[in-house]
């Protein structure tokens, strides 16, 4: 299983937010490039960048830190939060993003989803955010009705790189991953599923890998020490898995 640590962006400062609320931040660093660094030094081989202004707002912001990430580690970052045209698309792989993660606008407008992956195949990733099974959208100010399974099968058949599920209530909450839901997923979609929120613990870790989840994103269980990079990379990251797509590490270039 694939681990992607992550690295929340909010003003420009490395952030964890409590189910997706921005009056609930924990602010870990104001030196993101500094924790890319050191998430890479501890065996990282992939990054987890989320713009949350981007999300708010509808248009990527923190574009210069990212920028730097990219720049300063010899690994690849993927990359969600206020992708929604072609023009945001080819800013973030300009910055050296490897992997854009496609949420809101996948909602709104799936063609152009699937339009994007067949211009650029295996770099696109659907971000499915949910709320009691929900799409949620915009920044998770705003829940749809259309199922996130549903969804993603509408855009399923394009050379997508994989999808990430993120349950609302559990992230940041450090209470375990939505297994559950995660399994619905993984049986209702042929693409890869990164499972994103609630990993507190090895265990939570382990059990994800046991079922077959392509990778794993862990944000605030790093931060606050409850579980190391190292222990967490000796699941297996960097091979595919049985029946999954291989994913292998590669430089940022675009």
């Amino acid at each position: 299983m694939l681990i992607y640590p992550a690295i929340d962006l909010l003003g420009g400062r490395c952030v964890r937010l409590q189910q997706g609320d921005y009056s609930r931040e924990t602010v870990f660093s104001d030196d993101p490039v500094s924790v890319a660094k050191k998430w890479v030094e501890l065996g990282a081989d992939r990054l987890h960048l989320v713009d949350l202004d981007g999300a708010k707002d509808g248009k990527p912001v923190n574009g210069p830190v990212i920028r730097k990430i990219a720049e300063a580690v010899s690994v690849p970052v993927q990359l969600g939060g206020g992708i929604r045209t072609d023009e945001h698309l080819n800013a973030v792989f300009d910055w050296g993003v490897r992997w854009a993660v496609l949420g809101t606008k996948a909602l709104q407008d799936p063609a152009w989803v699937r339009a994007v992956a067949d211009r650029h195949p295996q770099r696109i990733v659907l971000g499915l955010d949910a709320r009691n099974g929900f799409v949620a959208t915009d920044g998770w100010l705003a829940t749809s009705t259309t199922k996130a399974t549903d969804l993603a099968k509408v855009v399923e058949q394009s050379p997508l790189f994989a999808v990430v599920y993120t349950d609302i209530a559990k992230d940041g909450m450090m209470s375990g991953p939505n297994h559950e839901a995660l399994g619905e997923m993984r049986a209702n979609t042929r693409l890869p599923v990164i499972a994103s929120g609630g990993v507190s613990s090895l265990g939570h870790a382990r059990r994800l890998a046991e079922a077959g989840t392509f990778g794993c994103i862990v944000g605030r269980a790093l931060y606050d020490g409850q579980v190391s990079l190292p222990d967490l990379l000796t699941l297996g990251s960097g091979s595919g898995g049985p029946g999954q797509r291989t994913a292998t590490p590669s430089t940022h270039t675009t």
